[in-house]
């Protein structure tokens, strides 16, 4: 996968992202419930696209910052954040935040990542001391990979098991969930070291 060819793809489709989405709320609060997205929590949404999670993390009464590779799929988010959410635009693998998050999460994105290993050693260099870090897709790994290989073959790649992220989270992370469902896909755990603040 090529970058550039990444963000070509996603600027794109960024005008018509929003109506493509399925929207269970049942299944994305489960998934919100496993991130421990909870009043007060410092959120980093990697690669949250046109801000499709905003809603329901303020709704938490989160704070958030967005990032995004796509340059379009960012400016459509800033204007979903509605001046609430602090929005980049950059590499989620390369990007200095400055500060740390007490909480991670990269929803629906994890196959467009040509490293997720990288991905995840960077991540967890900005999560707090018992931050989590949950990968999330609200569908099934087979029906995922089957619907990326039709839509979205270029730039992404397989969903690997729920068992093979987690190893890859081990290191940085203690993981305490690894779900591989038919519906739904989270793998989650909680950064090793004195409780954050």
């Amino acid at each position: 996968m090529e970058q550039n060819e990444i963000i070509r793809f996603f600027d794109r489709c960024a005008p018509q992202w929003d109506a493509w989405q399925l929207r269970d709320q049942e299944k994305l609060d489960a998934i919100l419930d496993a991130a421990d997205i909870a009043p007060g929590v410092s959120v980093l949404d990697v690669a949250c696209g046109t801000g499709f999670l905003f809603p329901d993390y303020l709704a938490r009464g989160a704070a958030v910052t967005g990032v995004d590779l796509a340059p379009e799929m960012a400016r459509r988010a800033r204007e979903k954040g509605g001046g609430r959410v602090e929005v980049l635009c950059g590499d989620a693998a390369a990007l200095d935040y400055g500060r740390p998050f007490q909480r991670i999460m990269v929803f629906n994105a994890l196959p467009h990542f040509a490293d997720p290993a990288a991905l995840a050693a960077h991540l967890a260099r900005f999560l707090a001391p018992g931050g989590r870090l949950t990968i999330a897709h609200d569908m099934g790994r087979a029906q995922l990979n089957t619907h990326h290989a039709g839509t979205a073959g270029s730039v992404s790649q397989p969903l690997p098991p729920a068992e093979t992220v987690a190893a890859l989270l081990a290191p940085h992370v203690a993981v305490d969930i690894a779900l591989d469902g038919q519906d739904r896909y989270v793998v989650s755990g909680v950064k090793r070291g004195p409780k954050a603040e």
